[in-house]
């Protein structure tokens, strides 16, 4: 058995190899005290949790769900981690279109653009924290602009995400906070409505009022969830990666040498730092046998995607970061039907950042010990709260 105060300690974000490393040997899936579930450790175990249809995304399918709260909330803003098809399939149908490779493709020069305007702010200085000036600015103005969101209203959002992802947070200012976002979201709406623009958010309100069955809980929820995993998530890769980097000079300085070495880097890079810890929930629809333990019927279980990917049963030489290497199928972005919708964004956002970081910052250093510097308080999130660097 495991704690959840294990899982998420400091200690654990810093080296999260150690942890995993000492699980997998152990083979699990292991039940973790404070979170309430089940949690795999194994590359193999992985795809079990992400691929079996015994496990369900949708709470509404158990007669007697663990948490009625989170249930009800997830039969009122329904979104493309809570529901299973066929009200996954028509969701992400909806949306998808303008996350497809070549949709995202066309992004590129726009994204160029924001990077090396975060990176004139900051270059004569000589010195920044890479999270707050570069890493969560570029991606939430990147999904900003694509939904349509006004730019003044943008910092708020990095406000509000920060209090329902910490665990410490009490669970009536998380309700209240949440609650605040979807009114500002159903607010959008109602605007875009009266006056559409050329955004995606407007998209889905027309869809949604030409009666493509996108009801306007489902529109609120859709607009939560890609504005929070919009940036969120990327906000992790940039910041981890360039910690990486930085820890291996000579992986950053090969990758310096020979841009053209980025696409594989980024996909080394959310192997080695695995942005997202754990997948999303799933919840078992009958009792499952899984390495001599019973998951049973109602119990929630999650894959550890951090541990998986650095399991030496799947990748050679697993704990070395290398960003040549060629035999690379990592989790990060997950698998199956709820494979990362964004991961195409995501993929472009981290490529244009570092490329132009190692481009534009020569001597690109750390201001700070490693060990002092602090992790995010999500286990579900590997994140940096801020990474000062120097230049």
């Amino acid at each position: 058995m495991v704690h959840l105060h294990e899982l998420n300690s400091q200690e654990t974000k810093r080296h999260p190899q150690v942890f995993f490393g000492q699980l997998r040997e152990g083979r699990g899936p292991y039940f973790v005290e404070g979170l309430n579930a089940w949690v795999t450790t194994s590359y193999e175990d992985a795809l079990f949790v992400l691929r079996d249809p015994r496990l369900t995304k949708d709470r509404r399918k158990l007669e007697a769900a663990r948490d009625k709260v989170l249930a009800e909330q997830a039969l009122e803003y329904p979104h493309l981690l809570l529901v299973d098809p066929p009200d996954h399939s028509r969701l992400r149908r909806l949306v998808s279109k303008a996350f497809t490779p070549k949709m995202i493709e066309q992004l590129r020069p726009r994204i160029q653009k924001i990077t090396e305007g975060l990176l004139d702010a900051v270059e004569g200085r000589g010195h920044m924290d890479l999270i707050a000036e570069f890493a969560y600015p570029l991606p939430i103005t990147v999904i900003s602009e694509l939904l349509g969101i006004p730019e003044e209203d943008r910092s708020q959002f990095r406000h509000w995400t920060q209090i329902f992802i910490n665990i410490e947070e009490e669970p009536e200012r998380q309700q209240k906070v949440i609650g605040e976002f979807f009114a500002y979201i159903r607010h959008l709406c109602e605007e875009k409505r009266v006056h559409p623009g050329q955004d995606l958010m407007s998209e889905l309100v027309h869809v949604e009022e030409n009666g493509d069955q996108l009801s306007e809980n489902e529109l609120i929820g859709m607009i939560f969830l890609l504005i929070v995993a919009g940036h969120e998530t990327t906000v992790n890769l940039i910041g981890n990666g360039t910690l990486a980097l930085l820890e291996h000079p000579d992986q950053l300085q090969l990758l310096r040498n020979d841009p053209l070495l980025l696409p594989g880097a980024v996909e080394e890079l959310l192997r080695y730092t695995s942005p997202v810890s754990l997948s999303d929930e799933r919840f078992a629809l009958e009792d499952i046998e899984l390495h001599g333990k019973t998951i049973h019927r109602g119990d929630q279980v999650l894959a550890a995607l951090i541990s998986a990917n650095s399991d030496p049963r799947q990748f050679e030489d697993a704990l070395r970061l290398d960003i040549t290497r060629k035999e690379n199928a990592h989790l990060a972005f997950g698998k199956g039907m709820h494979f990362c919708l964004g991961a195409p964004l995501a993929r472009l956002e981290g490529q244009t950042a570092f490329g132009a970081l190692l481009r534009r910052l020569p001597g690109l250093r750390l201001a700070v010990d490693p060990e002092a510097l602090r992790w995010n308080n999500n286990p579900m999130l590997r994140g940096l709260a801020e990474l000062p660097v120097r230049f």
